[in-house]
């Protein structure tokens, strides 16, 4: 939904298993993650654009954690393929550690993308075509309108 993305892939990251699949990673064995792969045009929307709807879009504040979900593969994680992209989201982080007015640190992990394993097909699109079920409508639907209304300068239909 945002300007400049041009593909975003559900999968797992970040364990030492060589393959990955839910039923694996969703019993937090693996140490992997469950990831979702961005790419982007930088001409389009930046880094710390994006970085900035990650951070807005769940609680990184939580360890191994989101919502009721619980367990390693719930980790808040980046995954940089450059220097740069780590540079900019330590920084990103320090940024909001400084200026929380909670006092309560960022837990986000930066770490070099390894491996990226692509979700099973019924992960994509999970919520276009799930509308109905709870998690979409509890979980990912507020999450969705809140990304529309907080940053609808950066979305692909808002030119």
């Amino acid at each position: 939904m945002l300007k400049g993305v041009s593909m975003v892939k559900p999968g797992y990251s970040g364990g030492s298993e060589k393959d990955a699949t839910y039923a694996k990673v969703s019993t937090g064995a693996t140490k992997h993650a469950e990831v979702t792969f961005v790419e982007y045009d930088p001409e389009q929307i930046s880094y710390r654009d994006l970085l900035t709807v990650f951070f807005a879009s769940h609680d990184p504040t939580t360890v191994n954690q989101q919502g009721h979900d619980v367990g390693p593969q719930y980790r808040s994680i980046i995954f940089y393929t450059t220097p740069e992209q780590k540079e900019e989201a330590e920084r990103f982080i320090k940024e909001i550690d400084s200026s929380s007015q909670e006092g309560v640190p960022v837990v986000t992990e930066i770490e070099p993308l390894d491996a990226f394993f692509e979700a099973e097909d019924y992960h994509k699109n999970y919520f276009e075509t799930h509308k109905d079920a709870a998690y979409c409508q509890l979980i990912i639907n507020p999450k969705l309108e809140k990304v529309q209304k907080q940053f609808a300068n950066l979305l692909a239909n808002n030119k």
